[in-house]
């Protein structure tokens, strides 16, 4: 009788076997009525760190710094002091990335025209090539694009530099906080203080700085700011494919 049941049925009884298992599977993640949920890990904040006006005398304390705290950054080069552009292949062997800032750096040369732009970008383009072998498609204006100094130069120039450079294939990054060494006076604890006030609650964040010729100050306000963002819990990331755009409103 009963091998005659399970011959007729046995697959039936399978069946009904197999969604009770599920079933008592699908309760066990039932509390209350309500599913529970695995809650994702947290995704962690990220700062990138970003220097202008380099490489000077300060850029090899700077690199020092940041290898102590383990910490990458982007740099936007210069050809001002031609003495140390070694130090851009520096800057790129121990992981950062390099950017553009013009060759010259004179607002009144390079904001004249777009011509004259590009002339100048493209000239630090051909420095960078040597030092790291390749160029690169990464540039941020000096003054930012949101910068009105240009209108002094050249009325409009920004609205047009700001779509050429997407056309031609680059992506420029501008900021959303700043240690403030803008100002070349300003002391190590306001530079410190500016530099955790600007982050504030931010989950991505890109700090402006600088490591030019007058840059001393921020080399000792560096350490404190990078074990701040670390105790915020911020990850050092380098300006890459999957970085954010960060662009100002255009002022000119």
């Amino acid at each position: 009788m009963r091998r005659d049941f399970w011959k007729k049925n046995g697959l039936a009884v399978t069946g009904i076997l197999c969604l009770l298992i599920a079933w008592q599977g699908r309760a066990m993640e039932t509390v209350t009525g309500q599913e529970s949920v695995v809650p994702e890990q947290q995704e962690a904040r990220k700062v990138a760190l970003t220097f202008d006006d380099g490489p000077s005398q300060h850029t090899q304390e700077v690199l020092d710094i940041l290898k102590k705290y383990n910490a990458k950054a982007t740099f936007f080069v210069t050809g001002e002091k031609k003495e140390y552009e070694y130090l851009i292949k520096e800057e790129y062997k121990q992981g950062h990335a390099i950017g553009i800032h013009t060759f010259s750096h004179d607002y009144g040369k390079i904001y004249s025209s777009p011509e004259a732009y590009f002339k100048d970008i493209e000239k630090m383009n051909d420095v960078i090539e040597k030092q790291i072998g390749h160029k690169v498609k990464i540039l941020r204006f000096p003054g930012g694009s949101s910068n009105t100094v240009s209108r002094k130069y050249c009325d409009g120039i920004m609205t047009q530099l700001t779509k050429d450079v997407l056309d031609k294939g680059y992506q420029y990054y501008d900021w959303n906080a700043s240690n403030g060494d803008g100002n070349s006076n300003l002391s190590v604890s306001t530079l410190v203080d500016t530099g955790q006030k600007e982050v504030g609650e931010q989950e991505v964040v890109m700090v402006l700085m600088h490591d030019g010729a007058g840059s001393e100050e921020t080399v000792k306000a560096l350490p404190s700011l990078l074990e701040y963002y670390q105790k915020q819990g911020y990850e050092f990331r380098i300006i890459d494919d999957s970085t954010p755009e960060f662009h100002h409103h255009v002022n000119n």
